[in-house]
């Protein structure tokens, strides 16, 4: 399937190629446009629009568009409701403070955007980064739900341990 966007990706826009190669459509096909193009283009290329002004998987009330995507493909994952929390905290700016990991995301995807040549190689550095958020949610949730466990472990079986158990929620 096909896809559109606005050009100049960020927070929201590199997300979202993510959450959809990732959960929706591992075989999509992404376009960035100017905004005023998105419509006309989209109609031309049957591509689905995204995190543009007026589209269905847009920002809607409270909602950024990665978190808009979650509830239309109806994605039931805890790790992915904690990975939407950060992005949207990173992606609304009035919402900043909402996720420790917040500043630090919208701080690196700031950078990203002088640093890749072009918005698909933003998607594709920014996939890595996102892969690394959902493994870092997977861990917060590893610490608390066997926090036991992983404290009782001799310091040499630890870490494998934890790599055993974040493994586990991990989607491949």
């Amino acid at each position: 399937m096909k896809w559109i966007t606005r050009e100049h990706v960020h927070v929201d826009r590199v997300a979202c190629p993510w959450l959809i190669r990732k959960f929706v459509d591992p075989e999509a096909e992404f376009l960035f446009v100017r905004s005023e193009k998105i419509q006309e283009i989209a109609k031309k290329e049957s591509a689905t629009p995204f995190d543009a002004e007026g589209v269905e998987l847009g920002h809607h009330g409270n909602d950024c568009s990665f978190e808009t995507i979650i509830k239309k493909y109806k994605l039931d994952d805890p790790i992915l409701n904690d990975v939407a929390k950060i992005v949207h905290s990173a992606d609304v700016s009035a919402d900043i403070d909402k996720a420790p990991e917040a500043a630090g995301l919208e701080a690196i995807s700031r950078g990203q955007m002088f640093l890749a040549s072009d918005d698909y190689d933003a998607i594709e550095k920014g996939s890595y980064l996102y892969d690394c958020l959902y493994a870092y949610c997977a861990y917060k949730r590893v610490m608390k739900n066997y926090e036991t466990e992983i404290k009782n472990a001799k310091k040499e079986e630890r870490f494998d341990l934890l790599r055993s158990l974040v493994g586990s929620y991990l989607k491949e």
